[in-house]
């Protein structure tokens, strides 16, 4: 087995998910034992300056071995899980030399994975492939841009003839809760430039991110028993259902795609008397994301028109921004990364926009340009989530390249 495939089973290994709604970074205490352990495995080989913040950051420093006065650049990943799905008791399955079938995920549970759900699976035959056991997602965002990180630091520590600048590493905690990178230490890190590894399939990257927002509605009811409810029953479940419907139909997640932003409602909670509605929204121009919000604060002045001032409360709150306004500036970032991919074999990388956040985004707007680089995996966030191995093995190499390249840059380019 690799080295990279090591670092990655130790890492799922350890329940990370964050928590939604938690005051605290890191939402979780839990993911202080694999920050804790990241830390020690960069002292273990080499890794300069390294630490772990109050708030659960991992920074370190890779010396330079070239006297170029190029700029530093960082590789980030998350530590965290999604909490949509569990990270409890993961157990990784290793596929071997993948035959273009049906993948058992768990025969007792009757999980499978098919490439008729999944036609993508049909470019892994022949490749080596892990999944989780169908009652857990596996981890592989973003550990599996954690393990790419270690094992090229390892790889660069090992080999000092190895030409490259100043490289900065981190790894942060609550990305998945949008709070990745609220107490992370831009000026003190000291990177100029970064590159998140937090995307998909081997050959692609990214620039562009939706604008993002979260949306709490609150429903304030008035329960009558319903036997004598007639003209005095305030129903907070039925306002929440006609609130939805009011939304546009085919804005929802699972009719859009590439540029089309959406309304998702991920979580109801109440009853007649109070009902909680949480959405998040998304969009990848400013001025529609705009729009779908001051849309759901129409909706609930209608509403509010309907049954009563105070009935309906949308509150809103930005949680990032599209990092293209600041990656655009500094599409060098996007130019070495593609020169390092066509040393790969890979002519044509896939430039897309993220269907998501990164900490890119919020990093980019906190003055440190950041886009996002793939690590190989699919289906995050579920049962089916799974990671090819020779992706995996070719992103180490893809961040050993693009290490070295900017020793050529000019700082301040």
């Amino acid at each position: 087995m690799s080295k990279v495939v090591d670092n990655f089973l130790k890492y799922v290994a350890f329940d990370t998910q964050s928590a939604e709604g938690t005051m605290t970074v890191p939402s979780t205490e839990k993911q202080f034992a694999l920050a804790k352990l990241l830390a020690e495995q960069l002292k273990s080989i080499g890794v300069e300056g390294v630490s772990v913040s109050d708030h659960c950051y991992v920074y370190g420093t890779i010396p330079a071995t070239t006297d170029a006065d190029c700029p530093t650049v960082g590789f980030l990943a998350h530590m965290d899980t999604s909490p949509d799905f569990s990270d409890e008791n993961t157990h990784p399955q290793l596929i071997k030399n993948y035959d273009g079938k049906d993948i058992v995920l768990n025969k007792a549970l009757d999980i499978h994975m098919s490439p008729e759900m999944f036609p993508y699976l049909k470019n892994y035959v022949g490749q080596d492939l892990i999944t989780a056991d169908g009652t857990s997602l596996l981890g592989a965002d973003d550990k599996a841009g954690i393990a790419e990180i270690m094992t090229m630091a390892e790889i660069l520590i090992s080999n000092p003839d190895i030409p490259h600048g100043t490289i900065k590493i981190a790894f942060t905690p609550d990305e998945e809760v949008g709070h990745g990178v609220s107490f992370f230490d831009v000026e003190g890190w000291g990177a100029d430039v970064a590159y998140t590894m937090d995307g998909g399939a081997w050959g692609e990257m990214e620039y562009e991110t939706f604008n993002a927002a979260g949306m709490h509605v609150t429903i304030q009811g008035q329960n009558i028993h319903p036997g004598s409810a007639k003209n005095k029953m305030k129903n907070a479940v039925l306002i929440g259902m006609e609130f939805q419907s009011m939304l546009p139909e085919a804005e929802k997640p699972q009719y859009t795609e590439m540029y089309e932003g959406f309304y998702h409602l991920n979580r109801i909670s109440g009853n007649v008397e109070k009902t909680v509605l949480s959405y998040i929204i998304r969009d990848h121009d400013r001025d529609i994301f705009e729009n779908r919000k001051a849309l759901a604060q129409k909706v609930a002045a209608f509403l509010n028109e309907k049954y009563g001032e105070g009935t309906v409360t949308v509150e809103t709150e930005d949680t990032y921004y599209n990092m293209a306004e600041k990656i655009r500036p500094n599409m060098y970032l996007m130019d070495i990364a593609a020169e390092a991919f066509k040393e790969l074999g890979v002519d044509h990388p896939v430039v897309k926009p993220v269907r998501g956040g990164t900490d890119g985004a919020r990093l980019s707007y906190m003055g440190l340009p950041c886009p996002n680089l793939c690590t190989g995996g699919h289906n995050y966030h579920g049962k089916y989530e799974f990671i090819c191995i020779q992706s995996m093995e070719k992103c180490v190499d893809l961040l050993l390249k693009i290490a070295q390249k900017f020793k050529d840059v000019k700082k301040g380019q």
